[in-house]
């Protein structure tokens, strides 16, 4: 039987990158964002959403693959990561997006620019490959106490 995961699917200088739907709480238009003083470039500042203080990650820096321009297709995902939730500015998000636990492939050492420590595989579809994230590590310990120090 074929085990199918389910991503969200999401898009970075015109790349197609999936993160388990499971890890996403929601996806957001953009909002005014509080910059926060002394902290990493990546992070971008706080918003408030429904009750809670969210911290903004430009996800494009965060990886090392530019600085994100905002347009009207621009989404914050919403997502679960060391135990908090996080924003992560994106270009675009797509679709939801149904993948065969037989068609994801351990990640190379690099795909994209994007260092493999960040991945959790690719996904090879039809006309395209899918990279898939690893939330996990996209904070190290330290990064994430920054951002933590950020909303408290």
């Amino acid at each position: 039987m074929d085990n199918l995961r389910k991503f969200i699917v999401f898009t970075l200088k015109n790349q197609a990158y999936g993160v388990d739907v499971q890890q996403v709480h929601s996806i957001e238009r953009l909002q005014k964002v509080t910059e926060v003083p002394r902290t990493a470039s990546f992070i971008k500042g706080v918003i408030y959403l429904r009750g809670a203080t969210i911290p903004i990650i430009d996800l494009r820096e965060r990886l090392w693959i530019g600085e994100s321009e905002n347009t009207n297709d621009s989404r914050y995902l919403i997502v679960e990561t060391k135990g908090m939730q996080v924003g992560l500015l994106v270009d675009s998000a797509n679709e939801v997006m149904d993948i065969s636990s037989e068609a994801i492939e351990p990640p190379p050492e690099m795909i994209a620019g994007v260092d493999a420590k960040y991945l959790e595989g690719v996904a090879k579809l039809e006309e395209e490959l899918l990279i898939l994230l690893d939330l996990e590590h996209i904070l190290d310990i330290n990064e994430a106490k920054e951002v933590e120090k950020a909303i408290n």
